[in-house]
């Protein structure tokens, strides 16, 4: 079996092939390689959608110096982050110092020695792991266990730049437990506590797709974001949350709603375009599930704003304009 997909990548930079191969030969059993020749090259493979994990930088090459890629690539959030090891064959104490204090992680000279160079990083790979184990903490619902706002927030600004980039639809639904501060008055906020969590697994359980994310928004209120979705399929899936939460039947008895925990939806679609802002979708779902509750809880409002693109201005005060469905059942 190809386990080439699970292995961590490496981006090699260097105008001299024979130093690229030597590289990547003593790598290559346990990583990844991706080569570049150039400065640009190098740029262009970190700003892709797939970055390295890991560049192996030389310092030493015609139009762009490793120094430039290196400030460059510290310029860009989406690059900031990259690992860089410089490569080279200048190996006085002040290259290396200039090296360090632009934000390189280490440093290897010239001519190579294969076992510090696999020893340096494989150190670096371990490290990058244990950054994405404690940034996944970060990232998760203390009560939960599920992605908190953080991670909501940094996943729905993503999904919308590809969004607008692409040109698809992007749907988000907004969900709220209906009067969950009765729940927690007749029960107890430990019993609360056990029902935010039987909510949240079975939100979570609904959604199969790798791209889709159900979040804990806030107190009693979830948000699940739909890449490539249009606003019947985010509807049907808002009603899908809406009758799995129903049929769990956790006593509710104080709700006017019904004898077991409801929830009320809202859902909002938009084709993006680069004079919007995020905001707008998270406005009308927000609207939606409002309109949801005032309506008598209990069920899903949505609404299309992809279908009339040429009305919105992206200001903060934009109508909602589209269709929402007057009749949820």
């Amino acid at each position: 079996m190809d386990n080439s997909l699970d292995k961590r990548t490496i981006l090699i930079v260097d105008d001299m092939p024979i130093n690229i191969q030597v590289l990547a030969g003593s790598l290559k059993s346990e990583y990844q390689i991706k080569i570049a020749t150039s400065g640009g090259t190098a740029l262009k493979i970190a700003r892709s959608e797939q970055p390295p994990d890991l560049i192996l930088l030389d310092i030493m090459m015609p139009e762009m110096d490793g120094y430039e890629v290196l400030r460059q690539l510290k310029e860009r959030a989406s690059t900031q982050n990259i690992p860089v090891i410089f490569v080279s064959a200048k190996g006085e104490v002040e290259d290396e110092t200039r090296g360090l204090g632009m934000g390189a992680v280490d440093y290897i000279t010239k001519p190579f020695h294969q076992p510090i160079v696999q020893a340096r990083v494989k150190t670096q790979m371990n490290l990058i792991q244990k950054t994405e184990i404690l940034e996944q903490l970060v990232s998760l619902d203390g009560l939960t266990s599920i992605p908190n706002r953080r991670r909501f927030d940094d996943v729905f600004e993503k999904e919308w730049r590809r969004a607008r980039r692409v040109s698809h639809p992007l749907s988000l639904i907004m969900i709220d437990i209906d009067y969950f501060k009765a729940f927690n008055d007749k029960y107890g906020h430990a019993v609360g506590d056990d029902c935010l969590k039987f909510v949240a697994m079975r939100l979570t359980t609904l959604v199969n797709r790798g791209g889709d994310l159900v979040a804990r928004y806030g107190g009693e209120e979830f948000a699940v974001v739909l890449p490539e979705t249009n606003a019947d399929n985010a509807n049907l899936m808002s009603e899908r949350f809406r009758e799995s939460i129903e049929s769990l039947k956790i006593p509710h008895l104080t709700s006017p709603v019904a004898d077991h925990v409801t929830l009320s939806a809202g859902s909002a679609t938009i084709i993006p375009t680069s004079n919007e802002n995020h905001l707008t979708l998270i406005r009308a779902a927000d609207k939606m599930l409002y309109e949801a509750k005032s309506a008598g809880r209990n069920q899903c409002k949505f609404i299309d704003l992809s279908d009339d693109a040429e009305t919105r201005d992206g200001d903060e005060s934009v109508e909602l304009h589209g269709r929402a469905n007057a009749d949820p059942s």
